[in-house]
């Protein structure tokens, strides 16, 4: 006579499969889909040329846009010290929302500092280039009054990403006005995880304000501003309340009318673009 299975709990089976080798697992994240043919050289070209920038004095910036966050009574992930939790909506539903604020970065790995525009419009190509802009107006040209030549290290795709026409634009319009050339490499896919910014300025935001829901653009700017961390990191933040309109087309003339200059290798993700002008408002 076969003998009678007796049906077991998940603890049981749990138990049973241990030995076995067997545990609970999430999915790990490791697969980046297809590779840039020329990802490593690329790579390693930013490393080689960042590193000869700062050799020679030269201003080293990196950039991003961070997540945009709704602005409301929500949950904020994460946890933080306090005597009583934080009661906050159910649903983050975005009509609740007083607006959605998304930060941009630039990141000065030689000063160890930050500035932190935070837009309520757009996220696009003028929003990112105006936030390079004010950081130039307000560090960059007293930082270094001896710039000859900017380098800005940044993702491959976004509001700054190497596709986008109106970046390279904008880009055009800050060179002619400052009268210093830009250098611009992008980290090709799968390695934008390396761009500094990325784990020296955003996961040192998300680590301060984990936990603290960000009810107003007061708060998040307070926030953003308290960030810092044992080797010196400073943070400026302030509102951009202009606004930017979507699906500005940049036409193949006016690509034409760029003093741009693209690399031999990864022509689309190095390029320098110089002045069209000679002169200076500074």
């Amino acid at each position: 006579m076969a003998k009678r299975l007796e049906r077991g709990c998940a603890t049981t089976v749990g138990r049973l499969l241990k030995p076995l080798g067997y545990s609970l697992k999430t999915n790990v994240k490791r697969l980046i889909g297809k590779v840039h043919p020329q990802r490593d050289w690329q790579y390693r070209f930013i490393q080689r040329t960042k590193a000869r920038f700062i050799k020679a004095g030269q201003p080293v910036i990196s950039v991003d846009a961070k997540k945009s966050e709704l602005i409301g009574n929500f949950k904020n992930r994460g946890q933080r010290y306090c005597q009583t939790a934080d009661v906050v909506n159910t649903y983050d539903f975005p009509s609740d929302a007083t607006c959605r604020a998304t930060p941009y970065g630039i990141y000065d790995s030689q000063a160890n500092h930050a500035l932190v525009r935070v837009g309520q419009s757009a996220v696009t190509a003028e929003f990112a280039v105006a936030a390079i802009k004010s950081w130039w107006q307000q560090f960059g040209r007293m930082r270094y009054p001896q710039a000859r030549h900017l380098f800005i290290e940044a993702d491959a795709g976004g509001c700054n990403g190497h596709r986008t026409r109106l970046w390279k634009s904008e880009l055009q319009k800050l060179v002619d006005e400052i009268a210093l050339p830009i250098t611009v490499c992008h980290y090709p896919s799968g390695a934008s995880k390396w761009n500094p910014i990325e784990h020296r300025l955003f996961s040192q935001i998300s680590r301060n304000w984990a936990g603290c829901p960000l009810r107003s653009l007061v708060v998040m700017l307070s926030l953003i501003r308290g960030t810092t961390t044992t080797k010196g990191l400073t943070v400026e933040a302030e509102l951009d309340t202009a606004t930017y309109t979507k699906g500005i087309q940049v036409s193949a003339i006016e690509m034409k009318a760029l003093n741009i200059r693209r690399r031999r290798f990864c022509p689309d993700l190095s390029y320098t673009i110089k002045p069209r002008k000679s002169g200076s408002n500074y």
